[in-house]
């Protein structure tokens, strides 16, 4: 899909497992760090707007009452954060007025088109903004003290423009976005003042000269100055009110728990738990698109990711694989029949935890971990699939046990087995032989493959070899799934098979 490609797509506010919709009272945070400009973007034209768009390192569904705004500590860049904050209810903000920039932010609506008015616009590094409890969407219910709900535009204008040096607002974020937050600046847009002491202003149009005007500045006053380049434009008309980082983030397309696939559907559950909501698209094409265009960016931040990591870990326990799957119950309690569990490899080991590995200390917490020379790694074929999932494989420990896990995308289940093989070969090239001990015939004995040689059978006791196979001659074995095993090799000089 090429930059800037629109398509039609559809959201609901369905809370989805782990989704902070679904528990309002706890404000999440999330790192971030992204690229404002919007890589894949998609919208339906409905009451109310519901707008996706998917930018380097993380998706933003445009709908809900979730907002997200750019929180900077000393020493971090402003994008290195993005906190996540619930104001449903009415609160009172007090913020004093600059003498460039005034109180920093830019309003929309108006009685007189039966529009709320609504905070459209925030400055950077202004009061508005610094504050901290002033977000795109706020509508403003009063301005010190005074009742502005069924004030006409140029009057609430007017209102703040003779607030003084310190104004207190009482705002509320409205839960349905009004869609004009969303229309760009005409450019032919007529709200220019006359002069700097009064002036007219659409309610469609950003009002920032007036409330940003500031009696001792004498620069010369313009509109919004929103950019003429087309480009750019598009940028500013996002308006984010939930932000999805993709690094560690999940896809569904299943409901929680189950087997069952939505049609057309899906979900991506950020590292925290945040969630996108259902993300319902028009058609199975742009639904597989979608998952490919995001799935691409999530594996694009792991391998970097894990590039990072590595840096600090020896060449024998380099990080080969990283991702989420969902783990079929062995016991299905309260009919959940799968629980998400991230899987990792690592040097020899493969590792399952609950969530992505953070911290070093986080890497000697996992739920289990199996040497990957001692377990074996299956892919289902449709005969063997347990349910409706369709990308699934197995993994069989030493002690017989099957754990079954399910992917999302077959790309997905490539990737895995790939890595696995890697895994499993990078570790036999490096320990080059592993002797086990075993009966045959009542005797005691030791079993050595090794890497070059293939199969070596001695006697515990003498150490004398009593057979040895190259591994080109291994034609199949078989095992009873507890402590039997038997290997059919074919003799080089007689071309028969004999069993061991």
């Amino acid at each position: 899909m090429s930059h800037g490609c629109l398509k039609h797509l559809e959201t609901t506010e369905e809370p989805c497992e782990g989704s902070p919709s679904a528990r309002p009272e706890d404000p999440r945070a999330s790192h971030h760090v992204t690229s404002h400009t919007p890589r894949y973007a998609s919208w339906i034209n409905i009451r109310p707007a519901r707008v996706v768009h998917l930018s380097a390192e993380c998706i933003l569904p445009d709908f809900g009452t979730w907002i997200s705004r750019p929180q900077k500590k000393r020493g971090e860049k402003k994008t290195d954060w993005f906190m996540f904050h619930i104001f449903t209810q009415e609160r009172t903000v007090t913020i004093r007025r600059q003498t460039i920039g005034g109180f920093g932010l830019s309003i929309k609506g108006g009685a007189e088109h039966k529009i709320p008015i609504v905070i459209s616009k925030i400055s950077k590094e202004q009061k508005a903004e610094l504050s901290g409890l002033l977000f795109i969407g706020d509508g403003i219910l009063q301005i010190n003290g005074i009742n502005v709900r069924s004030y006409r535009h140029e009057e609430v204008v007017q209102v703040l423009r003779n607030a003084g040096e310190e104004v207190t607002l009482t705002v509320s974020f409205l839960k349905r976005t009004p869609a004009f937050l969303k229309l760009p600046l005409c450019e032919d847009c007529t709200c220019v003042p006359s002069d700097q002491s009064s002036g007219t202003s659409s309610p469609l149009c950003d009002s920032g000269l007036h409330l940003n005007y500031h009696p001792n500045n004498t620069d010369t006053l313009s509109c919004s100055s929103w950019p003429m380049s087309p480009a750019l434009r598009w940028e500013k008309r996002w308006v984010d009110l939930r932000l999805i980082p993709l690094l560690h983030a999940r896809l569904s397309q299943y409901i929680p728990g189950s087997d069952i696939c939505r049609q057309n559907a899906f979900q991506v559950i950020a590292v925290d738990g945040v969630c996108s909501g259902i993300i319902q698209c028009l058609s199975a094409e742009e639904c597989t698109e979608w998952l490919q265009a995001i799935a691409s960016n999530i594996s694009a931040l792991t391998k970097h990711n894990v590039k990072k990591i590595n840096r600090n870990f020896p060449v024998n326990q380099q990080i080969i694989y990283m991702g989420w799957v969902d783990e079929k119950e062995q016991d299905s309690v309260q009919d959940r029949m799968y629980t998400p569990k991230f899987l990792a490899l690592r040097g020899s080991s493969l590792f399952k935890f609950s969530a992505p590995p953070v911290t070093t200390w986080d890497w000697t917490r996992a739920e289990q971990s199996f040497t990957v020379y001692e377990i074996m790694c299956k892919i289902l074929k449709d005969g063997e699939l347990l349910d409706k999932r369709r990308q699934c494989f197995s993994v069989q420990m030493d002690t017989g046990e099957d754990t079954v896990f399910s992917v999302e995308l077959e790309s997905d289940l490539v990737l895995w087995e790939k890595a696995f093989q890697m895994a499993t070969f990078l570790e036999v090239e490096r320990i080059q032989s592993k002797t086990y001990a075993c009966i045959t015939k009542s005797h005691l004995m030791g079993l050595t493959i090794d890497f070059s040689m293939g199969f070596v059978c001695f006697d515990a006791a003498s150490k004398v070899v009593l057979w040895r196979y190259k591994f080109s001659q291994l034609k199949g074995s078989s095992d009873d799934g507890k402590s039997k095993i038997k290997f059919l090799f074919q003799n080089p000089d007689t071309k028969l098979i004999e069993a061991k």
